[in-house]
């Protein structure tokens, strides 16, 4: 069986790929299920570069296909901000509830129609002698005034996405991943393997 290898360690990513390939009898193989390999610095400035860095990077050491993903928070009227940093945006040590703080902190002065914002998510799929293919997926909302909501994680409770009243923490998981930034990334890999853009 042909195989592909998922850059993440985030069993949950790791299951949407693995059931998306199996309809193509590609087994889909996750970091966890490997040995160690080597952190890979993303040290790139865009969601694309972060994402070709790790798929290519992981490529060459395995020598077979990588599919390895960046995402995060656009915020329009922080100039893209928290962008490639949404993760560690309040500093080094991850922590969702300081960058929710550093956000809402950043935008108190603006009123809501200028709270525009959108999840990116950026899937490289890299494969050693070929050039890397980019599947870009987005979720396009607003930022609330505080947070709200239990469900999800990182920004979800401070973002109200287009056409809802309701944060993404506040949506069910089966809603949110109907509409999320991920699932319109994987819809464009799906159509390429559909059409067998995508070579093994």
């Amino acid at each position: 069986m042909k195989r592909v290898i998922i850059a993440t360690k985030n069993e949950g990513k790791a299951t949407e790929f693995k059931e998306l390939f199996r309809a193509y009898q590609i087994q889909a193989v996750s970091l966890n299920d490997l040995k160690e390999l080597p952190d890979v610095e993303e040290t790139g400035s865009t969601f694309e570069e972060n994402a070709t860095l790790k798929a290519e990077t992981i490529a060459s050491l395995l020598s077979l296909p990588v599919i390895a993903d960046d995402s995060g928070l656009v915020i329009d009227a922080l100039d893209g901000r928290p962008g490639v940093y949404s993760a560690r945006y309040a500093g080094e040590e991850k922590n969702d509830q300081a960058n929710i703080d550093k956000v809402l902190s950043e935008l108190k002065d603006i009123p809501e129609n200028k709270r525009t914002a959108k999840f990116v998510c950026v899937l490289a799929f890299a494969k050693p002698g070929m050039e890397t293919m980019l599947y870009k997926g987005y979720c396009h909302g607003r930022i609330a005034n505080s947070p709200i909501g239990t469900n999800g994680f990182g920004y979800d409770p401070i973002f109200i996405p287009h056409a809802s009243q309701l944060t993404m923490a506040q949506l069910t998981q089966e809603e949110k991943n109907a509409i999320s930034h991920r699932h319109h990334a994987l819809q464009q890999l799906e159509t390429s393997l559909k059409e067998q853009d995508i070579i093994f």
